[in-house]
């Protein structure tokens, strides 16, 4: 059995020290101190991404996002990373479904740098023709060999066939047909229309005075409007999973076939969240990669790696299984997957087994936040999925107070293993 790690909680963050202000343009600013540290971690988002994308240049938001930095009203793309390495900072862009995020670090007295730079990405880019030019070669490239990998592949038909006729089925990078038709013209207007002060966050983590942080955010972005700022379209119903799908995606020269099945998983807000999450350590992660992992790669010897996830979003989720298998094994370790998600939907896990996990997730939450990055990422979460400030201090509650009944509804509501999506690329098939 499995014991929890004794801990502090109140140490973690929370209401007492997580300073949280909205600004009268809708900027949501949050803080914490860390004095331990003589840096600061700045994080957020802004309220746009790949859902507003036209379908004819999907990828248009996460092509905008990493051009922000190529090129400002203040400096060209040279100047912007002189000025970062010249101190030893970083920033970077990028974009989601819902979101264009960003990341940086510096030393606590190269914030104000740091914030300038934020600013001039987002609020004054420049486009040049031939840095977006450079930077379309780039992606170009990427999604040439996304094309060729197994994995992606195999990610990319599984949203394709369980997300159907729905926007969420599409990548966040588009296709090659796609981003070779966007044009500099295409990131401006793009940014005039979505980018905006509505709906963003900014999170700034380290050794520097929260309302001193919030003082300087508000300096720098506290004026900024977009009264024209677009928001995300209406999105159409999630379609019902009512049989199983398969399809296989051929590529050529390959030896590995990579499997994802699954099905539509819990939202992040949904209260058999925790629930889920626990179930999934011991369906496919736990040790060895879980129950998957042992019967499928283990004892079969079926597959190179083989686990499970559970990705929860704003309005839905997916709760997938992944492999590595030789293709003539690919038959069978999907019934193998199959036997255990009916086990896993009929029969309760064990109270060993869910005490191991429980015991896991606390003890690994404080290691998460041991830096900067960490806590800003963390007090992200807590903004995205409006989980509380004291979410974190509530958590091994949350945990521990989950039981294997509770576990096995939860599997019965979302898992079905008469009704999956199992998605494959790798070689051509052999005739069974």
């Amino acid at each position: 059995m499995s014991t929890i790690p004794p801990l502090n909680w109140k140490s973690l963050p929370g209401p007492e020290d997580i300073t949280r202000v909205t600004l009268s343009n809708g900027i949501t600013v949050m803080a914490r101190s860390n004095f331990n540290s003589p840096s600061v971690a700045l994080s957020g988002y802004l309220a746009c991404g790949s859902l507003m994308d036209p379908e004819e240049k999907l990828g248009l938001a996460y092509f905008t996002s990493l051009a922000l930095m190529r090129g400002t009203h203040q400096r060209n793309f040279q100047q912007i990373y002189n000025a970062l390495e010249s101190v030893g900072a970083s920033l970077g862009f990028s974009a989601s479904a819902y979101t264009t995020g960003f990341g940086g670090r510096a030393l606590v007295d190269d914030m104000p740098l740091l914030l300038d730079l934020l600013c001039e990405g987002i609020k004054t880019p420049t486009f040049p023709a031939e840095q977006v030019k450079r930077l379309r070669m780039q992606l170009l490239t990427g999604l040439a060999i996304r094309a060729q990998d197994t994995e992606d592949m195999a990610s990319l038909t599984f949203d394709d066939l369980l997300f159907e006729d729905h926007p969420f089925r599409l990548p966040d990078d588009g296709y090659i047909e796609t981003i070779k038709k966007i044009q500099p013209k295409d990131l401006a207007q793009f940014h005039k229309r979505y980018f905006g002060p509505q709906g963003m966050v900014v999170v700034v983590v380290g050794g520097i005075d929260p309302h001193q942080a919030v003082e300087m955010v508000t300096a720098a972005l506290g004026n900024w409007t977009n009264p024209d700022q677009g928001v995300i379209p209406d999105l159409p119903p999630l379609p019902e999973l009512l049989q199983t799908k398969r399809r296989h995606v051929v590529l050529s020269g390959k030896t590995q076939t990579d499997l994802s099945m699954g099905c539509f998983g819990p939202k992040r807000s949904a209260p058999e969240y925790m629930a889920a999450s626990l179930g999934n350590s011991v369906l496919g992660q736990f040790g060895m990669m879980g129950r998957i992992g042992d019967v499928v790669r283990e004892r079969e010897g079926l597959a190179y790696s083989a686990s499970t996830s559970l990705n929860a979003g704003i309005v839905t989720g997916t709760w997938e299984v992944g492999a590595g298998v030789n293709p003539v094994n690919l038959d069978r370790a999907v019934e193998l997957i199959r036997h255990e998600l009916q086990r896993f939907t009929t029969e309760q896990v064990s109270k060993e087994e869910l005490e191991d996990s429980q015991a896991n997730f606390i003890g690994r939450l404080p290691l998460s936040l041991e830096s900067n990055a960490g806590v800003a990422n963390a007090l992200l979460h807590l903004e995205r999925f409006e989980l509380g400030l004291d979410y974190y201090q509530r958590f091994p509650g949350l945990v521990q107070k989950v039981t294997p009944k509770e576990v096995l509804e939860t599997a019965h509501k979302y898992i079905d293993p008469d009704k999956l999506v199992i998605a494959s690329a790798g070689p051509e098939l052999a005739l069974q």
